[in-house]
């Protein structure tokens, strides 16, 4: 019969202890883990949700106070644009470029103002990236529009018009 050995006893005993008592030993880090994959994925949520908060501001649609929006700067640089490549009658048939009035069709002489809509049968232009560059970028709900002789600035959701820049060839 063999001998009981107490050293061998006890090392079996203190290497079950600590299987048992392991957890117990284990950081809690205030509920978090001690995992990297879950700092990680919270710096993300954090990321995303500031970078959606960001984009949500964008989003936003700024009231803007009728004809407050265009200042001198803007006026200018649209009108050399215009004055440079449309002046003098270029692009515009013979008989609208002799009314010097921004090759507007008769019936169609200014029946629009700030504070009211783009009126119906009114034919509207896009405004060229030339004059795009100059003028600031137009805020989120709102489009930058000509309408004859001038551009405006239209409002998207009613096509109110906002702030015009009047008279592009002179």
């Amino acid at each position: 019969m063999k001998k009981y050995n107490p050293t061998r006893g006890l090392v079996a005993l203190a290497i079950s202890a600590l299987f048992i008592a392991g957890p117990a030993f284990a950081k809690d880090n205030d509920g978090r883990g001690n995992d990297k994959q879950e700092q990680k994925a919270e710096k993300r949520a954090d990321k995303d949700h500031e970078k959606a908060q960001k984009q949500a501001a964008k989003r936003e649609r700024q009231d803007i106070k009728p004809g407050t929006f265009f200042n001198d700067q803007h006026r200018t640089a649209a009108r050399q644009y215009y004055t440079s490549n449309y002046g003098n009658g270029h692009s515009c048939p013979p008989g609208l470029a002799k009314k010097n009035n921004g090759c507007m069709p008769p019936g169609q002489a200014r029946k629009w103002d700030v504070g009211q809509p783009i009126p119906r049968g009114v034919t509207v232009y896009s405004v060229p990236q030339p004059v795009l560059v100059r003028l600031p970028p137009a805020p989120y709900g709102y489009r930058y529009a000509r309408i004859g002789g001038d551009i405006v600035l239209v409002q998207q959701q009613n096509n109110l018009i906002v702030d015009m820049i009047q008279g592009l060839l002179g």
